[in-house]
């Protein structure tokens, strides 16, 4: 089976490293700028491309790993017929790949992926999604290959997914980087909070989160609170994340405790 994978960040570099380890051939490598697609290209043994005019029609297998924006221009500009056409997206509907080829389908990586941070591809859940039993065949066997974590959902339940993963991920980094700078401003070290961000992790792989939920809104310590939004006045912004996620939690736990 021979690969094209149209895209060069991220989600593009680790999946074709993976693919790659698992004895796939990529063929090809696209992206705007060519030297991302042969600084790519030359670690999996491929040819950089900066045009889609170049793209073999050969291919077996053609991956679509950009932005989300940009996945109908990329797909509009191949001539696939009945090749396989994927693309990597949480948020897109897969059927946004019907007008252009026969056989499409979704391979998400349900994973925070950085390019300069090493990933062990076989524990990410792949998230699958395919236009007929031709293509589930053909996309089953190569994503049990990268990783054995493999779950079909439709375009709807892994839009929902993505927006979790976004609240978990994405914005937990985010309060994460709230407490560093606030820290900073202090003069106090933030990796004093690391064991306790491990711990926080640590209990949700085996509890339900509703159920270890700590902290002073869920004992409706409102003093407390008061004097945390206090030492806030100068972030008004972050004074307004902590009050409103503060409410939520007290509303939550309140009438639970009723």
């Amino acid at each position: 089976m021979e690969i094209v994978i149209l895209g060069s960040g991220n989600v593009a570099t680790h999946l074709a490293f993976a693919l790659k380890k698992a004895e796939y051939h990529i063929k090809q490598v696209y992206s705007r700028d060519l030297n991302h697609a042969k600084y790519l290209a030359d670690g999996i043994g491929a040819e950089p491309v900066d045009s889609l005019r170049y793209i073999t029609t050969e291919a077996d297998v053609y991956i679509i790993a950009v932005r989300d924006e940009a996945i109908f221009e990329v797909a509009s500009e191949l001539r696939l017929r009945n090749k396989i056409l994927l693309h990597t997206s949480g948020s897109t509907d897969m059927e946004i790949l019907k007008p252009f080829s026969s056989s499409y389908g979704v391979l998400y990586p349900l994973q925070t992926i950085s390019k300069e941070v090493e990933l062990d591809f076989s524990k990410v859940p792949l998230i699958l999604e395919f236009s007929d039993q031709r293509t589930k065949e053909e996309i089953l066997n190569m994503a049990f290959k990268l990783s054995p974590i493999i779950h079909e959902y439709s375009s709807e339940q892994r839009r929902c997914l993505h927006l979790a993963a976004v609240i978990a991920c994405n914005f937990s980094n985010y309060l994460y980087a709230i407490a560093h700078n606030f820290l900073a401003e202090k003069k106090v070290d933030f990796d004093l909070l690391k064991p306790l961000i491990s711990e926080t992790a640590h209990k949700i792989q085996n509890y339900d989160p509703n159920e270890v939920q700590t902290g002073p809104a869920v004992r409706n310590d409102n003093n407390i609170i008061r004097k945390h939004l206090a030492l806030l006045d100068e972030h008004p912004n972050w004074q307004q994340i902590y009050e409103l996620i503060s409410e939520d939690i007290v509303r939550k736990y309140g009438q639970e405790n009723k």
